[in-house]
């Protein structure tokens, strides 16, 4: 374990495990509009420190992903996947295509050194037993097309692979618990911005006061004056 896993550990949301493999969640994006997914794969038989083989950080709008958890939670995905199971329909229940473009990796002093862009996907496709799915992740070389989209160029051999069984009851959880987590992080950040405003507002200087001549009359006598004044017009006009 390396010095920096507590700190990274802050952030996890929740993990869940498989056989020599997990997916977590963390909320350390949720400032950037994004869900971060941390794939990793593992060999126990590798010395402490070295035992991982494989591991993809997977990024993925929050709306996007506030979608398939509600189609998760809702059971729309599942009634979809024993559709699919039983036209024996191979396509993804779920699919985000994402990576770093060349420039980019440059800019970050990560180049890569064939020169191209990093892809990064993941998928969500039925897994092998009933109510079973598989939540994949791959990375591998890309290029960027004209629309600056980042199109995968690995085929069926990406670098790093990762494939985390997940019963129906786990993708729940995984959604669940992530939703939850960013729906009070963004209250959290509300009530943040409110407050900052109020106390921004509450520090600005207040107006002074109008001085009041020693000369003047008090307010009061001023009213009493003119009610007397209204009077005694009243009385001339009468005689």
């Amino acid at each position: 374990m390396d010095n920096n896993y507590d700190d990274r550990n802050k952030t996890q949301i929740i993990r869940i495990d498989a056989r020599n493999c997990f997916v977590e969640s963390k909320s350390d994006s949720f400032e950037i509009g994004k869900v971060h997914l941390e794939f990793a794969a593992y060999d126990t038989s590798k010395p402490t420190g070295q035992r991982q083989t494989n591991n993809i950080h997977i990024y993925i709008n929050v709306p996007e992903f506030l979608c398939l958890a509600q189609e998760a939670l809702s059971g729309i995905l599942h009634g979809r996947a024993r559709q699919q199971r039983a036209s024996n329909d191979k396509m993804p229940m779920y699919q985000s295509l994402g990576g770093t473009s060349a420039d980019k990796l440059k800019q970050y002093n990560r180049p890569r050194p064939d020169g191209k862009s990093l892809s990064r996907t993941v998928q969500l496709i039925l897994g092998k037993k009933e109510d079973s799915y598989l939540f994949i992740a791959d990375s591998g070389p890309s290029e960027a097309d004209s629309k600056g989209l980042i199109v995968p160029k690995f085929g069926s051999n990406p670098e790093n692979h990762v494939a985390v069984s997940m019963s129906w009851r786990a993708v729940n959880e995984l959604m669940v618990m992530t939703k939850t987590h960013y729906e009070a992080w963004l209250s959290a950040k509300y009530v943040t911005e409110n407050g900052d405003k109020k106390i921004q507002a509450n520090n600005q200087p207040q107006a002074t006061p109008k001085a009041v001549s020693k000369t003047d009359p008090p307010p009061q006598n001023r009213i009493n004056d003119k009610i007397s004044d209204e009077i005694n017009d009243a009385d001339i006009r009468m005689f």
